[in-house]
């Protein structure tokens, strides 16, 4: 019996944000939520990669495909214009969600 060929899994994911568009938005915000830029950003140049690569989001939003690689690059610090681009292209929308807020406790600390 022959083993199926590995997949990297980088391909794998690529290929999985490609076909479903609901998980590249789950994955995007859950990058987002991490709370660390360089950990969002490396999840926007994945689902840039699947959907399209550099080049085909550079033409969707008129930004220069260079400057693109720089902004997102480990040391880049892309505008908010810029990134908001780059989620349109990809077929996103960024939004706010209010807080959870903790119950108020009283002062012996149960909840009021």
């Amino acid at each position: 019996m022959k083993r199926k060929k590995s997949v990297p899994y980088e391909d794998d994911l690529i290929e999985s944000l490609r076909k479903n568009p609901e998980e590249a938005a789950a994955y995007l915000s859950a990058a987002l939520e991490d709370g660390d830029p360089g950990v969002f950003f490396l999840a926007l140049k994945d689902c840039i990669k699947a959907f399209g690569g550099m080049a085909g989001i550079a033409r969707k939003t008129g930004l220069a495909r260079e400057a693109l690689y720089r902004s997102l690059s480990e040391t880049g610090n892309p505008e908010f214009k810029n990134v908001n681009a780059l989620i349109g292209a990809l077929g996103f929308k960024i939004s706010i969600d209010p807080l959870k807020k903790k119950p108020a406790k009283d002062r012996k600390g149960k909840a009021a």
